[in-house]
């Protein structure tokens, strides 16, 4: 029965239904779930425990109708704020899962440099809540690409494997390799939002065995953390430069500084 791996969402694969709901309790017994920002058991894989949820800040209206600011005060659905308005940013709309807190930074550290490939799937889960309404009507999902020297060091790309479970079922929509990192840059971590976007010029570009495909489509990009919106704004300049129609840029979390607006 441990000779049926579970699959990188936790699932039981090459058994039977019933065959497969016994070893899943089989398993469960010896590997109990565990929640996705802490060791605490959950009934299922890839979901946060009931404290964890209950502290995690999720985004929700009212947010700027373009890159998704969470605003304290209600108003007009199709409200923009004041930084999308001075400097209206290249992708048609951005949407994040939660804030960027203590309990998404376990869960999302953990996923990129703690070998938890099994926490895509729950992360997926918090994504696909944000961007549901996009998310039916897209024609290729992609993630944020990573240099093929961070890849090798690393192992996986994170926010393309959110994007292959976002698209799961759908032949065709995921194309993990849309986008290429053309040279490595350093670090983002620390730098300012101007700095940012300087490390990042002409750091990307349109996979050539995959141009003809995104001319008039709906593509949405996939990244774990927006911090200043550098990495995805640069990101959807390419695809906007190869013809893409729309652009919804989807994340796990984004960063929110109090009495802070800016985006890009």
């Amino acid at each position: 029965m441990m000779d049926e791996p579970r699959t990188r969402d936790g699932r039981l694969s090459g058994l039977r239904p019933g065959a497969r709901q016994l070893a899943r309790v089989a398993l469960d017994l010896l590997l109990p779930p565990q929640c996705l920002a802490c060791d605490a058991v959950v009934a299922e894989p890839g979901r946060l425990c009931a404290r964890c949820f209950g502290q995690v800040d999720m985004i929700t209206d009212p947010m700027c109708a373009i890159c998704g600011l969470p605003f304290d005060i209600a108003g007009a659905p199709d409200r923009i704020c004041g930084a999308c308005l001075a400097d209206r940013p290249p992708f048609t709309r951005s949407r994040s899962a939660a804030r960027y807190d203590d309990r998404i930074r376990d869960a999302l550290l953990g996923f990129k440099h703690g070998d938890r490939a099994d926490r895509a799937a729950g992360l997926a889960r918090l994504v696909a809540r944000a961007g549901h309404p996009w998310l039916g009507q897209a024609d290729l999902i992609t993630g944020v690409p990573l240099h093929r020297y961070r890849l090798l060091r690393r192992r996986y790309n994170q926010a393309v494997m959110i994007a292959d479970v976002l698209a799961r079922g759908v032949p065709g929509l995921a194309i993990p390799d849309l986008m290429l990192r053309t040279r490595a840059t350093r670090t983002q971590g620390g730098l300012s939002g101007s700095a940012r976007r300087r490390n990042l010029r002409a750091a990307f570009a349109i996979n050539p065995a995959h141009a003809a495909l995104v001319r008039g489509r709906h593509v949405v990009l996939v990244d774990d953390v927006i911090t200043t919106g550098a990495t995805v704004s640069e990101c959807a300049k390419v695809l906007r430069r190869a013809g893409a129609a729309e652009i919804t840029v989807l994340a796990v979390a984004r960063v929110v500084r109090t009495g802070h607006t800016t985006y890009v």
